[in-house]
């Protein structure tokens, strides 16, 4: 075990963790989660991600780094009028579909034949309305957001990667040096699992549920095993699928939503930076799996602080984090000449959060886009 093995985990950890634990506790609020039930989620989906990323590192002798869904933290956090325990439901439900999806062949092909400017299109729309407040909060709060986003545009010139760490660090200390926020009172306590009896409601597994796998799927895993394909790996897409999903499964209870392959965070743990020997390279998902379980036990230190931040610097934080995702879903939405009008149909509708009967906007995004891509192709045959 190189040091290089944990130098690299170490800031891969730092930057998939710290540039969204903000959105991660913007979706919980949303759906009305308790303290407890917030903490728990934050908890389990560490632990999930570092067990699985070890665990299938070891396996398939193949450096596998895990991520949470970033963009289906931004699917729920955009749900309104759905309660923790549906959404648990929810969670249940995309993750069986992700094992089955690796278990079953002809479901995994299903998804791929979604157009790609329509996938894209369905994120973009997720992403655009947490970008959007940015201005806002430069508006509420200039003295703390405006050096956070000059840091943000400086840094992601030399390591985009670490952008967003260094607009987090800057907002944290210019917060609490301008009075902004009070240090709360911490205590080192452990972590505490709470369970969560979920509830199945049918317009919310296909409101919530379905396009949280959906953009598991596209945004997630499939970016995560090109990466990997790229590095000259082959990569595991059955046992990660499998894996990844039954570990969702199970921490779906504690109120942790999907886990996936990551891509930008895996390219750092990926290159020669980390082990010169590629067949050695496997050994930083070890590494990386360490730094996933501490940060889930120092889980308690860590929300209080991010909790008793101004909602301006969330805020900030949260559409600074996003930008990058955005960038790429616009630029997947219209790269197909033949699909760039049924991907901004998908992207208008989903961004507009409408709901009918219960369902939310990224699933009527999906309906409408594909109804127009199908239009087009049998206007196109006669």
């Amino acid at each position: 075990m190189r040091l290089s093995l944990f130098s690299s985990a170490i800031v891969a950890s730092l930057v998939g963790y710290g540039s969204t634990i903000a959105l991660l506790l913007s979706a919980a609020a949303a759906l009305g989660a308790t303290p407890a039930q917030s903490a728990s989620w934050v908890f389990a989906i560490c632990l999930a991600k570092g067990l699985t990323s070890g665990f299938l590192s070891f396996y398939t002798r193949v450096p596998v780094v895990l991520a949470w869904s970033t963009p289906g933290l931004a699917l729920i956090a955009a749900s309104g009028g759905i309660t923790m325990v549906e959404a648990v439901g929810a969670f249940l439900l995309a993750a069986s579909l992700i094992v089955l999806t690796g278990a079953w062949g002809p479901l995994g092909r299903l998804v791929q034949r979604i157009p790609d400017g329509i996938a894209a299109g369905m994120l973009a729309g997720v992403l655009l309305p947490f970008c959007l407040p940015l201005m806002g909060a430069i508006e509420g709060l200039p003295l703390l957001v405006l050096p956070m986003i000059g840091v943000f545009a400086v840094v992601r010139l030399r390591n985009p990667a670490l952008a967003v760490l260094a607009a987090l660090a800057v907002g944290v200390g210019l917060a609490f040096a301008l009075g902004q926020a009070t240090l709360p009172a911490l205590s080192l306590g452990l972590p505490q699992i709470t369970l969560i009896a979920p509830e199945f409601r049918a317009s919310v597994l296909v409101g919530l549920g379905l396009p949280l796998f959906l953009v598991t799927m596209a945004s997630q895993n499939l970016p995560g095993f090109a990466v990997l394909r790229a590095a000259g790996y082959v990569a595991p897409v059955r046992p990660a699928l499998i894996g990844t999903g039954a570990a969702s499964f199970l921490s779906a209870f504690a109120g942790a939503h999907t886990i996936s392959m990551a891509a930008i965070t895996a390219a750092i743990c990926l290159g020669e930076d980390t082990h010169p020997d590629r067949n050695e390279r496997w050994k930083v998902g070890l590494a990386y799996a360490g730094v996933w379980l501490l940060l889930g036990l120092f889980s308690p230190l860590i929300i209080p602080i991010i909790a008793a931040l101004p909602p301006a610097l969330i805020a900030a934080l949260v559409g600074l984090a996003l930008l990058g995702p955005l960038m790429g879903a616009a630029t997947g939405a219209f790269a197909h000449a033949d699909q760039r009008f049924a991907a901004l149909v998908t992207l208008v509708t989903t961004a507009s959060s409408v709901s009918f009967f219960g369902i939310g906007a990224a699933f009527w995004g999906l309906l409408a886009g594909l109804a127009v891509c199908a239009l087009e192709q049998v206007t196109k045959k006669t």
